[in-house]
């Protein structure tokens, strides 16, 4: 018997039904991920399950006594005091007990008097008849391992702080059944891969919705889709790389059957409008048919539409970008005598088209280590060297660009009406509802946008920019899965350089080719490839011999590692053996040559791409065959060039 059910669940707000004949159970010990667009009412449903709300028809079934915990994306106003205490809270009345003998035991350890010490006896006491020792250990584990300062008061963190506390809440109640809505926001790696163990090994009953990717195939054992008000169960044991073939598969049958069934409808359309011998001989039967074809049309609810973006590249940057010499750099932590290390003695070298990841517990300094790259920071020694004609484009974590009082519309073009994109004037509406905000949302003041919103809004300010240094300070907090694939393939088609801070292990393994990891104390390592790569790497190298690499050049893209592998025809590809030697004059002319004609075989691999769209050119089998052959053909060559082009630049440094 199912723990907890929906059966014929219907809800509405006005407008299209939220969730339309719902049916939905999960059973003890599954873990299953709640996928589906931003809006689509995903957080609904689990209010729903919680009791928060109550649906318009339908009912939830519940097994005995069972206890649900839900952690919501909304942060509640009435929360007060310490972080430990908040924390303590999800075991109800024992943890208060817990609350004060932890409030005590600090009192004890700054006073050293015999009034409490006496209070830490008597709650040791009824701590030792309550039998809740173990309870405690539970609440320090989780404020440890998600970085929390227990005596830190809770109305005076920050969003992503109490964030977590409330996460920590919701993990130590171990309800019968655990709704959790985006538990990887604000969390940094280490945090993230405690809490899949956590949740895997506790064998918790377990419904989540997600954007982590990697953190949805750890943890789920079941995909169930949120999609226009129905609810699809995609199977137990369904893992996400299979739900994706099999839901763009359905789209497509249904694509097709919208498709046919659209002609029938207009067939029967113009027959209705024929003339005055087509209306006397007409059918009745046929009419009452066509009546119930303009019904089923007028209940279709079509998919949310797809974030559309592209960026416009500036004109390109010097091979330079930003040269770090034995840089450091500390902060006091309000305490003018006491300073902590952020950096120490860092050296690297970000060259033009490098995309490279920034990875490091929350508080260690990767905001820093961007201001710093960036040169608006001073580093307290070293030297910091950035290129020529850099054209900057900065997505804050902290949204600090967006005035909470102007509208959506106000926040795109200063008020104006009109945006230029890529050279051609567009009007803000259009360009917003690229970006999912209605004419009607276009209005609404950005204080009253979600976190989502918010996030595309940013990326939708950012992309009216022309640039050729982009640096993404978290971007994929409250993105939905398909957002999150687009910017991925948007990023991948960038041309310029990439600087990315992200704990989302997938994207950082799909989009960089190099990441420096603080590694504390002011170490900063750092490793070819993404996250995957640093985790194999780190693996192989002892701690004590993780120390600072001299600074290394980078290739653009993705293609850093295996590059080296191309130069060996011309010599060995180590910096220190290659560098400093003059060009010849051969090479100079060929190094000059090199942009021109990679960017010449870009435009023809454009213009194939342009040919391959075209319905006509590709029902002639032979075009299709010669077009696919020569982007292949382009591709190679292009690699080759930029492996030259990488070699020639490296001995001329």
């Amino acid at each position: 018997m199912a723990l907890l059910a929906l059966k014929d669940v219907s809800i509405a707000f006005g407008g299209p039904a939220v969730l339309s004949g719902a049916t939905f159970a999960i059973e003890r010990g599954e873990r299953v991920s709640l996928v589906g667009r931003n809006g689509t009412g995903k957080s609904t449903l689990m209010k729903i399950l919680d009791g928060s709300i109550v649906a318009d028809s339908g009912e939830v079934v519940t097994q005995g006594k069972l206890t649900v915990s839900r952690l919501a994306q909304d942060i509640p106003d009435s929360i007060e005091g310490s972080i430990y205490d908040v924390v303590a809270e999800g075991l109800g009345e024992p943890g208060t007990l817990i609350s004060r003998y932890h409030a005590a035991t600090v009192r004890f350890a700054n006073d050293h008097d015999a009034r409490a010490l006496n209070a830490l006896d008597v709650l040791h006491r009824q701590l030792d008849a309550a039998n809740a020792w173990y309870l405690g250990a539970r609440v320090e584990t989780a404020i440890q391992h998600l970085g929390l300062d227990p005596d830190a008061r809770f109305s005076l963190a920050s969003g992503g702080r109490k964030r977590q506390t409330l996460l920590a809440r919701a993990l130590v109640s171990q309800p019968d059944v655990l709704l959790l809505d985006e538990p990887t926001n604000h969390l940094d790696v280490s945090a993230i891969e405690w809490m899949e163990t956590y949740l895997v090994e506790s064998g918790i009953t377990l419904l989540f919705v997600t954007h982590d990717r990697a953190f949805l195939r750890n943890v789920a054992t079941r995909i169930v889709e949120l999609d226009r008000g129905r609810l699809s169960d995609w199977g137990a044991g369904s893992d996400y790389d299979s739900y994706v073939q099999r839901k763009s598969d359905s789209l497509a049958i249904e694509a097709r059957e919208w498709e046919q069934f659209d002609k029938k409808l207009a067939k029967e359309e113009v027959w209705i409008r024929t003339g005055i011998q087509a209306r006397r001989t007409r059918n009745e039967g046929r009419v009452r048919a066509l009546e119930s074809l303009r019904v089923e049309r007028s209940a279709r609810r079509e998919r949310i539409g797809s974030v559309r973006m592209q960026t416009s590249d500036a004109e390109r940057s010097g091979k330079l970008v930003v040269e770090a010499s034995g840089v450091s750099f500390s902060h006091s932590a309000g305490v003018p005598q006491e300073r902590r290390q952020i950096i120490r003695d860092f050296s690297t070298t970000i060259m033009r088209g490098d995309r490279v990841g920034i990875i490091g517990p929350n508080g260690s300094g990767k905001t820093t280590l961007i201001k710093l790259l960036l040169g608006q920071l001073e580093p307290e020694a070293g030297k910091i060297r950035l290129g020529t004609n850099i054209d900057l484009a900065y997505f804050d974590q902290l949204r600090e660009t967006l005035d909470p009082e102007r509208s959506v519309f106000d926040s795109i073009a200063d008020g104006a009406d009109f945006v230029s994109v890529r050279g051609s004037s567009q009007h803000v509406h259009g360009y917003l509802g690229n970006f999912l905000f209605s004419p009607d949302r276009a209005r609404t003041p950005v204080k009253a946008l979600s976190g989502g919103e918010r996030n595309r809004l940013m990326l939708a300010r950012l992309f009216t920019r022309s640039f050729n240094l982009l640096v993404l300070d978290e971007p994929t907090n409250d993105l939905d899965i398909e957002t999150l694939d687009l910017l991925e393939g948007i990023l991948l088609e960038y041309s310029g350089t990439l600087i990315l801070v992200s704990h989302d292990r997938e994207f950082l393994d799909n989009i960089v080719s190099s990441t420096l990891v603080i590694e504390g104390e002011g170490r900063i390592g750092e490793y070819a490839g993404g996250y995957t790569d640093w985790i194999r790497q780190r693996e192989t190298t002892a701690p004590a011999n993780n120390e600072l690499r001299a600074p290394t050049t980078r290739s653009a893209g993705a293609r850093s590692v295996e590059r080296s592998s191309s130069a060996q025809n011309e010599g060995s590809y180590a910096p220190g053996k290659i560098r400093g030697r003059k060009l010849t004059y051969k090479e100079s002319t060929e190094l000059r040559a090199l942009p021109a004609k990679i960017d010449a075989l870009d435009r023809e691999k454009g213009n194939l791409y342009e040919m391959l769209s075209d319905a006509d050119y590709v029902r002639d089998a032979q075009k299709l065959l010669d077009a696919t052959k020569r982007v292949a053909e382009i591709e190679a060559e292009v690699e080759a060039a930029m492996a030259r082009w990488e070699l020639l630049e490296t001995i001329s440094l």
